[in-house]
């Protein structure tokens, strides 16, 4: 089974080409649900980050309240390295585990959607990486058109991730997500087509060309 990786920044299209693969039937694993579900209630990570920081990051419910443990880690580094700690281990087990069930599925091919593969170093565990990426004046705008921000806000989100340049020396597949909607999808579709080539080569993997 051919294992991809998707990334991209923020503001790119990650997203809509997660989409569009899955409208294929190519199975995503998505690295946000599964950071989701590794803090569900009665999970080990939950119980570790209630032992750390306390019942106040908890809601009512029992559920984690997202925004008061947001408000501790963000601006301390020694605090979101501890919670990274928890959480990473739990999200990498989850996705061993779906990557095993769609092995013994049968599926010849599985997309894993993670945002932060080269922030966390995940580069050696999937076979071919897939990165979408925009010019940076692009993703800006689609950040103040569609999510509200402030040019100041846009700014400050995409200076706090690994710019892209230095990410895409690294990828086989690369994305440009700079037109209409229609020629996203006619690059994806196209993408689908050698991925699933690929998944059938004796030789995929790392080292097999683009």
């Amino acid at each position: 089974m051919l294992v991809v990786g998707l990334t991209g920044n923020i503001a790119a299209g990650k997203s809509a080409v997660a989409a569009r693969l899955a409208s294929h039937g190519v199975p995503i694993i998505d690295a946000d649900r599964l950071a989701r579900d590794a803090v569900a209630p009665g999970t080990v990570a939950l119980r570790a980050i209630r032992r750390r920081w306390g019942p106040d990051v908890l809601a009512a419910d029992g559920t984690l309240d997202r925004a008061a443990l947001r408000r501790i880690v963000f601006s301390d580094e020694e605090e979101r390295r501890a919670l990274d700690a928890i959480v990473h281990p739990e999200v990498a087990r989850l996705r061993d585990a779906a990557v095993e069930a769609e092995r013994a599925r049968g599926a010849p091919l599985v997309v894993c959607d993670i945002p932060l593969l080269f922030e966390v170093g995940l580069e050696d565990q999937v076979d071919r990486i897939v990165l979408v990426d925009a010019p940076v004046a692009v993703r800006r705008e689609r950040l103040v058109r569609d999510r509200g921000l402030t040019t100041a806000e846009a700014d400050a989100m995409i200076a706090a991730q690994m710019p892209a340049d230095r990410k895409r020396a690294r990828v086989q597949h690369l994305i440009e997500n700079l037109g209409t909607r229609e020629a996203l999808h006619a690059r994806v579709d196209a993408l689908v087509a050698e991925l699933r080539a690929l998944a059938r080569s004796p030789r995929a993997g790392p080292g097999a060309s683009a």
